[in-house]
């Protein structure tokens, strides 16, 4: 009997170290087991994506907007446009011109010529001259009377009064309002050359 306890302890030891021994290593395949609830992992650490559930749809990207950038909208102002670029528009006096060609805006108005000498075609002569420079000249007549110099007459107070002298300045004579003789003569100014005049051809010939 007592050796029959003996051996019964003896198995009763072998089989709690081999039962430790199973306790130790985890048994069987459980290294390798996922614990429920838990999510798989690869070898370097990083998550490993999940499949979808049997009968979900399949997750899909928002396509990107491919509407095109706004851009400022372009300006409608004509070029050139004035005020746009700091330019004169057509017709308007540049820098440095104000009010334009004074002198040419005189122009347009009529000129009669008297030749109040004996030197023959002076009167022709000044018409000419006058219109190689742009001035309105309609008329070429002698004058009987006795005059000491040229001069362009005009009626105060009208445009014949600037014209006559930017006439007058051009050419170095005088300007002065009509004489009692020729104050009731047709509208425009009144050119009474003398042998004073200086012949000024502009047109080279």
């Amino acid at each position: 009997m007592k050796a029959a306890g003996l051996a019964l302890v003896g198995v009763a030891v072998i089989a709690a170290v081999i039962g430790g021994i199973t306790l130790a290593t985890g048994g069987g395949d459980s290294d390798t087991a996922t614990p429920p609830g838990t999510t798989p992992t690869t070898s370097d650490g990083g998550v490993s994506p999940s499949s979808p559930a049997p009968g979900s749809p399949p997750a899909t990207t928002p396509p990107a907007s491919s509407a095109p950038p706004s851009s400022p909208p372009a300006s409608s102002a004509p070029p050139g446009q004035p005020g746009q670029t700091g330019q004169p528009g057509p017709g308007q006096p540049g820098p440095g011109q104000p009010g334009g060609d004074q002198q040419a805006s005189h122009k347009w108005v009529t000129v009669r010529v008297y030749n109040n000498s004996t030197i023959q075609g002076l009167g022709e002569q000044a018409a000419k001259d006058f219109r190689a420079s742009g001035w309105n000249v309609t008329d070429v007549h002698g004058y009987q009377g006795k005059l000491p110099s040229t001069a362009a007459y005009y009626r105060p107070g009208t445009d014949e009064e600037a014209a006559a002298k930017a006439l007058a300045l051009e050419f170095g004579f005088q300007a002065l309002p009509r004489f009692a003789e020729i104050q009731n003569a047709a509208p425009g100014v009144i050119v009474i050359v003398t042998k004073d005049y200086k012949v000024n051809d502009k047109t080279g010939s």
